[in-house]
């Protein structure tokens, strides 16, 4: 077994989208090869209602596929195929756009004003840019959880880990997709493909990756009197990790545990051209794509 070294860690960013969503974006509409095959990865969590319930209005995917994970509150999403649903707390839905659809989704707090929960974008490689959309929507006791001796939980999404697989099936890039969380003070090695993009994202707790030192928190705003004072929030949360190559994960947890979104995916290894959610290999496609949009040929099935 090889160990994957950290390659960086940086912080997930505060930004906009929809129609004023407040969220934190990890990466996303730049540079790709170190993720490929994922495009785009935003964390929604939220506890203030006026800052994410105007939602994401309707808008048109192509090209890729969109992986959503609630821990908290619900989203309502409907799309112009007719398909209509709800996500709660520990749902996914792994919605295939690929020749395009227009959709909406619109977060819903939980009781206590909270709306949690990520959403990742993973490409699709061009010989399925244009292939017909599929939605699966998941509920949360259907993923499969397994609770190692030590007290180590990992819930699988997707893919195959410690002879359990995930309910998600039929994915072009083949992914793995986790939600670990290790007790306080255990270290733990989890294996992963070699050849696979890799990357773990912390949400909460303390801990540290193999050759890393401990991942820093974001800044946060606290209001303290009348004036808003900047805090780093030494958590972790937030966090970032990009692996090198090799085929295991090796996490210590802190004094609060850790938990943290495991992900890897088979790089496609082709150009990407994207404009919002609209991503294929070309501009030209991009212009094509367009084009439907405006005339009202842009749904294809």
């Amino acid at each position: 077994m090889s160990i994957r070294p950290v390659k960086r860690i940086v912080q997930a960013q505060p930004t906009m989208e929809g129609a004023g969503v407040h969220l934190h974006r990890a990466f996303g509409f730049g540079e790709t090869s170190e993720t490929d095959p994922f495009l785009l990865f935003d964390d929604f969590r939220n506890d203030v209602p006026r800052q994410y319930q105007a939602g994401f209005p309707w808008h048109p995917h192509r090209g890729i596929e969109t992986i959503t994970y609630v821990l908290a509150g619900n989203v309502e999403h409907a799309d112009s195929l007719g398909n209509r649903g709800t996500l709660g707390a520990g749902d996914v839905q792994w919605m295939t756009a690929g020749s395009g659809i227009v959709h909406h989704e619109m977060p819903q707090g939980d009781s206590n004003g909270r709306m949690h929960g990520f959403q990742l974008w993973a490409n699709l490689p061009s010989s399925l840019k244009m292939t017909a959309p599929r939605y699966q929507d998941v509920q949360s006791e259907a993923i499969a959880e397994i609770i190692d001796d030590d007290g180590t939980t990992v819930r699988v999404i997707c893919g195959e880990f410690w002879g359990k697989r995930g309910p998600v099936d039929g994915i072009a890039a083949d992914p793995c997709y986790l939600d670990v969380f290790v007790p306080a003070g255990r270290t733990k090695s989890l294996p992963v493909d070699a050849y696979r993009s890799t990357f773990a994202y912390i949400f909460e707790g303390t801990g540290t990756f193999r050759h890393a030192s401990n991942p820093m928190g974001v800044l946060t705003e606290r209001t303290a009197g009348n004036d808003d004072d900047l805090v780093r929030d030494m958590s972790g949360n937030r966090s970032l990790v990009l692996f090198d190559s090799g085929d295991e994960v090796v996490v210590r947890a802190g004094e609060q545990g850790l938990r943290f979104l495991l992900v890897s995916g088979a790089p496609i290894k082709e150009p990407v051209a994207w404009y919002g959610p609209i991503v294929m290999n070309t501009q030209a496609e991009l212009q094509v794509a367009m084009r439907e949009l405006q005339a009202g040929t842009f749904i294809k099935h």
